[in-house]
């Protein structure tokens, strides 16, 4: 299987190179990056919304905020690519913006 070269598509090689069934919808968990928990808060509720199950975290590290989004889907880049767009535009005007995704590997 060809993946672009680019971030995405080497998670994406890297999955396929790991066993993950890519005919099989996975749960994809993406990353919002959002100024404050209140903003993650009320922009969690935006995303439930558009189907997103969302929780919101802070990095023990950083003390950054993140609204984390999840969806159940096939591994496809462009689905992906325009997943990440979407959360984009529809968390900018609540200040944040999407920061990634991820699969939890079994």
């Amino acid at each position: 299987m060809k993946f672009p070269s680019d971030a995405n598509g080497d998670a994406l090689r890297s999955l396929y190179n790991d066993g993950v069934n890519f005919k099989k919808p996975q749960s994809v968990d993406f990353f919002v990056a959002v100024p404050d928990k209140e903003t993650g808060e009320k922009l969690g509720q935006v995303l439930k919304g558009e189907g997103f199950n969302c929780f919101i975290e802070q990095d023990d590290e950083t003390e950054e905020w993140a609204c984390c989004c999840s969806k159940r889907m096939l591994l496809n880049y462009s689905e992906l690519i325009k997943t990440q767009n979407k959360l984009d535009e529809i968390s900018k005007p609540h200040g944040g913006y999407s920061d990634g995704w991820g699969v939890f590997v079994d």
